[in-house]
């Protein structure tokens, strides 16, 4: 009851369009009521008394039945086409909270989930819900006016053939609720596996390249076919339920036509009802049995459209864990002074990454990370902007936790460029600006010049306006690089984060960055993490994170006179160049 109060509560801002479909579904109901009383009034009061004016009351009675008919034409449309609307709107609202609720989880629920799942319960799982919304109420509204007007006709003509038919009507009702319960079940089985499918393509689809470099097209054939059989495999189970959940609906229908046939022309033998009454009677079992047709279709759509707004509410349903604090605060003239207290983290089922760390970043300080990998340093600049949140401790920016800050302000404070670069499809101009939508022309300009970017861009079939495919795929690694170092300088934070931002550059292009960068860090806090060392000699401050947490701070010459971990890394590196 609570998933159907929800979902009613998708019908609130179409409630006039919802009742004006209502109003049309009553007409048209009761336009298929009046129809066989006109029809028993002509055979015992027109054809069989053959009155004088016989002709007249013909004519009459046409044309009452083809306004009627021309009113159901238009209630027919108006259902048809707005209501189908109305229902394709409410799809469309739940996609919408879907997806706006998912841009708001964590890192970390996405690190559990799979892209392929995420994206079916954004598409297949809501394609039922606009047919639901729009065909359940309507159906049941229907079904009821025409079951009860039907029913009080008939009980007025003759009670015991009425009674007759409600029993059988009894184990229709019976026999749709047993099939309804088991079809549930089988109806989540494939959305599940449908899920798992489209999981599988988007996996493979992605790494196409890696697919092809390895020449295994062979074994994503096989996985994704595993996965389409399980798919077929619940299909064909649930056909089968719906085969004989039909047939048998069918059948017990065929029951209520042979009952009113035999019991009904006993009837008419024993002079208990006339030839009208009888014609009439067969009339209004089909008037009965559409509706119950309605709600024997309505079972199943209910149950495809329930099955997936339950999974659609479970992602709706997940908070998360990372949200503004009541009274959260905004950030006001950031200075950059970044502080950890006694910080741990660890991710979700494995071992600590970071264990009681300490350590105070003045503002305008550049600041190196180092260590061997897996020592948790992208992970210590993942919790500056709250990507996650830490075990114990705390992180302070110019003094206020950032927990108490609120996460826009603190996240549009804080630059990041990422070892693994990600363009959206769309054009390098596109790209740029997703630092500072407000941007003009001559600031992307003048951020892709800082990023040395501008001269390769201007070489490009369209310039700033070319497309760079899906995920940057018609750029060089080097070029994608430079484009997400030219979208942090047009963001023009006073945080700035890179994560191995020059790890892609060829030498000249990263001895150029780095001149760039050195420039976009003045006056800013810049943390830097870099594999090679070479790059981070000139850092005010280098830390060397291991698993054992920091285990040196220093500058270059400090850590090389000391002799430990920086010292052994950075020969390390001296050899391997």
């Amino acid at each position: 009851m609570k998933q159907l109060k929800r979902f009613i509560h998708y019908y609130k801002p179409y409630q006039g369009l919802f009742y004006l479909d209502m109003f049309c579904a009553l007409v048209l109901s009761g336009i298929d009521l009046v129809f066989p009383v006109l029809v028993r009034y002509l055979m015992s009061d027109v054809y069989e008394k053959k009155p004088p004016n016989m002709l007249e009351l013909i004519l009459i009675t046409g044309g009452a039945l083809l306004v009627l008919y021309i009113l159901r034409y238009f209630c027919q449309k108006f259902i048809t086409s707005w209501g189908h609307i109305m229902g394709a709107r409410m799809e469309a609202d739940m996609r919408r909270d879907l997806f706006t609720h998912l841009q708001e989880l964590p890192f970390s629920f996405y690190d559990n989930s799979n892209t392929g799942k995420l994206m079916s319960r954004l598409t297949n799982d809501l394609f039922d819900i606009s047919e639901l919304a729009h065909h359940g109420p309507e159906d049941i509204f229907i079904s009821i006016m025409k079951i009860l007007g039907a029913v009080a006709i008939m009980l007025f003509m003759d009670v015991r053939l009425t009674l007759i038919i409600l029993g059988v009507t009894v184990v229709i009702i019976l026999f749709t609720a047993f099939f309804n319960i088991r079809m549930r079940s089988v109806f989540a089985k494939n959305r599940e596996k449908i899920a798992l499918v489209n999981a599988q393509i988007q996996d493979s689809l992605t790494g196409i390249r890696v697919v092809k470099s390895f020449s295994n097209e062979a074994i994503e054939a096989a996985k994704f076919e595993d996965g389409n059989r399980q798919f077929l495999d619940t299909k064909a189970e649930s056909y089968h339920l719906m085969g004989t959940f039909f047939s048998g609906s069918s059948f017990l229908q065929g029951v209520l036509y042979l009952s009113v046939l035999v019991v009904g022309g006993i009837f008419l033998w024993q002079n208990s009802i006339n030839t009208a009454d009888m014609v009439t009677y067969i009339l209004y079992i089909n008037v009965f049995l559409n509706p119950i047709d309605r709600l024997v279709n309505f079972t199943e759509q209910f149950q495809r459209g329930m099955t997936g707004f339950t999974r659609f509410l479970e992602i709706l349903d997940t908070q998360p864990d990372i949200k503004d604090r009541p009274g959260a605060v905004a950030l006001q003239n950031v200075k950059g002074d970044i502080v950890f207290e006694n910080v741990s983290f660890s991710y979700e089922g494995t071992s600590q990454v970071l264990n009681h760390i300490n350590l105070t970043i003045k503002a305008g300080q550049n600041i190196a990370l180092v260590g061997p990998s897996g020592g948790g340093k992208t992970t210590f600049c993942s919790l500056i902007p709250r990507f996650y949140e830490v075990d114990e401790g705390r992180i302070l920016v110019d003094g206020t936790d950032i927990r108490d800050i609120r996460l826009s302000s603190l996240r549009g404070s804080i630059g990041m460029v990422q070892q693994d670069v990600y363009l959206f499809n769309g054009t390098v101009r596109d790209n740029i600006l997703y630092g500072r939508p407000s941007a003009t022309d001559e600031d992307i300009i003048k951020a892709a010049k800082l990023a040395n970017a501008h001269d390769f861009i201007m070489e490009l079939e369209n310039g700033y306006n070319t497309y760079v495919g899906e995920r940057g795929v018609k750029l060089s690694g080097g070029q994608k690089q430079r484009i997400s170092i030219a979208r942090a300088f047009l963001k023009n934070p006073p945080v700035l984060i890179l994560d191995e931002a020059t790890s892609a550059l060829d030498n000249e292009s990263e001895r150029l960055v780095q001149q760039s960068l050195k420039e976009l860090a003045k006056g800013r806090t810049t943390l830097v993490i870099a594999h090679r060392l070479s790059t981070i000699q000139n850092a005010d401050c280098i830390v060397v994170l291991t698993a054992n947490g920091i285990e040196e701070t220093g500058t270059h010459a400090q850590l090389m006179q000391k002799g430990g971990v920086y010292a052994s890394l950075h020969s390390e590196s001296v050899k391997l160049r």
